[in-house]
């Protein structure tokens, strides 16, 4: 494939991406009119028009429609062969787009990210802090730190170490509705809610013999999409609480919260690291997945369990 139709091809691609000429020529520093020329010649090449242009915005073709989607793919497996090229000599570069919980930011963890860009300085790291899920294909993301009990998807995980979670609240609260023997009795316990949690209202725990879910329905007074927010409403009285435990470990450790019905607690849940299927992997993407899973071995594995 000749120079100019690899580059006529991202122009086009730029120009659909951004919804018009000028936006693509402010992201990819391009005038306009080189954009449009490229465009221009691109259709000239291949003899059928791609987009309908009008003066305030551009519109795929039908042909345009299919030449997108094939061009796009061909580029993006060109951009991850010349990245595993310079991997093999060292030379993974470009920018990563990273989510992760907020709360995985602000905890030791966030370490890995810092150690990584100081170990790779030619890799840019655009990191997303954000307790919601995200999708990650859409949203342009190539890689997703979720803690969780990870749910079959279309999208690749490599485990990076265990995780536990805990029921925890007060001892006040504990000696006003008394120990829970079995999951059941939360139901009538006030529970505070993490709405970043899929199961909301509905937790779910295991028989420690058999090993069967034990679904309990919940309700609570106060809802918070932020663990660090659930904590200081558990610390408040407010209600019992699902939390990972590195959130609440050092109220557990000197009284102030107390762990509840651990016997009972799956342990499936892990911290992984999430992206999606590509048939040639960005090599900055393996090296990073690959340093996050060094990384939680060295440092966590005594903290939060074996790692994986």
């Amino acid at each position: 494939m000749a120079l100019d139709t690899l580059t006529r091809m991202r122009a086009f691609i730029a120009v659909v991406e951004n919804g018009g000429f000028s936006a693509a020529a402010r992201k990819t520093g391009r005038s306009k009119a080189l954009l449009s020329k490229y465009v221009r010649e691109l259709e000239d090449e291949l003899g059928v028009l791609l987009i309908n242009r009008t003066t305030r915005q551009v519109a795929l073709t039908a042909a345009g429609e299919v030449y997108l989607a094939r061009a796009s793919g061909l580029l993006a497996d060109l951009d991850s062969l010349n990245e595993e090229a310079r991997a093999a000599t060292g030379e993974a570069r470009g920018t990563l787009r990273i989510s992760a919980a907020r709360t995985f930011g602000d905890a030791e963890f966030g370490l890995s990210l810092i150690e990584f860009a100081k170990a790779h300085p030619e890799i840019r790291l655009d990191v997303h802090l954000d307790d919601n899920f995200i999708n990650l294909v859409e949203e342009g993301f190539d890689v997703a730190i979720r803690m969780t009990r990870l749910d079959d998807s279309s999208l690749i995980a490599r485990r990076l170490t265990s995780l536990d979670f805990v029921i925890c609240a007060t001892p006040e609260l504990v000696r006003r509705h008394g120990l829970p023997a079995h999951p059941q009795d939360l139901a009538d316990w006030p529970v505070v809610i993490d709405s970043n949690a899929r199961t909301l209202y509905n937790w779910t725990f295991r028989d420690p013999d058999s090993g069967a879910a034990i679904p309990v329905n919940i309700s609570g007074q106060f809802t918070a999409n932020s663990p660090v927010t659930v904590r200081a409403a558990v610390l408040a009285g407010l209600g019992a609480a699902l939390e990972p435990e590195f959130i609440v470990r050092e109220d557990i450790a000197a009284g102030r919260l107390v762990r509840l019905l651990d016997a009972y607690m799956p342990s499936e849940a892990g911290i992984y690291a999430v992206f999606p299927h590509r048939r040639h992997l960005p090599a900055r993407t393996r090296l990073f997945v690959d340093f996050l899973a060094t990384w939680f071995r060295q440092n966590c594995a005594e903290k939060l369990g074996a790692a994986a």
